[in-house]
């Protein structure tokens, strides 16, 4: 296969990064369709140049983290953002995204590529509780509803939130995933957000994980800069042609195409776990 034998050097030629750069357009649509990190797309097909799975994951946080930082400053000129709830987030996160990023370059590449297949299914459960999570809020009256998305959950609770936001930060540097995917069911599990809120904030404290993940990834020289900047600025096109395709497909469509994608990621990162 063709792109099993390019290397390092050659994803950085042209036409590859032309080829890396329509990749992004696509895992942002489908990350703007699904409402998942693009790393989860992203680093299974970088995989496919033949690239250490631990510069997969660094290269991704690239378009992660710039994909948050435009949706985060979307977010604070229309005054959506919930600052404070997102920078204590982000506090504990970066706390432990230089650890991920540490125990991604020790691990085996076998390790990584099972623990991220068994990432998948967390993910696929996560889902189902955001969804009963969601219709559950649908009980509030709108009146309801909308004062409490423009409100930050009072008192703000420590313990979760530290707990929320170290996973997060773990998993942000070791698979190179912005960690909303985690956060967001979480907060609306353990701190009692609305949904809508609960995104926004995420969003905003990935900002700072996943530039910490980032940070770290690059001192121990793991990113590819010219292969992540492609992929992050067609993200960052593709999320839009996402988030108006959304609008035009049923939930049931979105939420199949969600766990199908899922399960043969984690397919596909047991086989290549297993021939690592």
């Amino acid at each position: 296969m063709l792109l099993g034998l390019l290397d390092t050097a050659t994803i950085a030629t042209p036409e590859s990064l032309l080829g890396l750069f329509g990749l992004g357009i696509f895992t942002g649509a489908v990350a703007g369709v699904l409402g998942i990190g693009g790393g989860l797309l992203i680093v299974p097909v970088l995989s496919l140049w033949s690239i250490p799975l631990v510069q997969a994951t660094a290269t991704s946080l690239v378009g992660v983290w710039m994909s948050a930082v435009s949706g985060t400053v979307q977010n604070w000129r229309k005054g959506q953002l919930d600052g404070r709830s997102s920078i204590v987030l982000a506090v504990f996160g970066m706390v432990t995204a230089s650890l991920g990023a540490w125990v991604g370059k020790v691990l085996p590449n076998a390790a990584i590529a099972f623990s991220f297949a068994g990432l998948m299914w967390v993910i696929i459960y996560l889902m189902d509780l955001k969804q009963k999570l969601k219709v559950r809020e649908k009980t509030i009256t709108d009146a309801t509803e909308s004062l409490s998305d423009r409100r930050p959950p009072e008192p703000l609770r420590l313990p979760q939130v530290a707990g929320i936001g170290l996973g997060a930060g773990f998993l942000s540097g070791l698979f190179g995933v912005g960690g909303g995917a985690i956060m967001v069911p979480l907060q609306m599990l353990f701190l009692g957000e609305p949904i809508k809120s609960a995104v926004r904030t995420s969003l905003g404290a990935i900002v700072l994980i996943a530039m910490s993940g980032l940070v770290s990834h690059t001192l121990n020289g793991n990113v590819l800069w010219p292969p992540g900047i492609a992929i992050a600025l067609g993200g960052m096109l593709g999320a839009q042609l996402g988030t108006r395709l959304l609008n035009r497909l049923s939930s049931k469509a979105v939420d199949r195409t969600f766990r199908g994608l899922l399960i043969l990621l984690s397919v596909y990162m047991v086989w290549k776990g297993f021939s690592s």
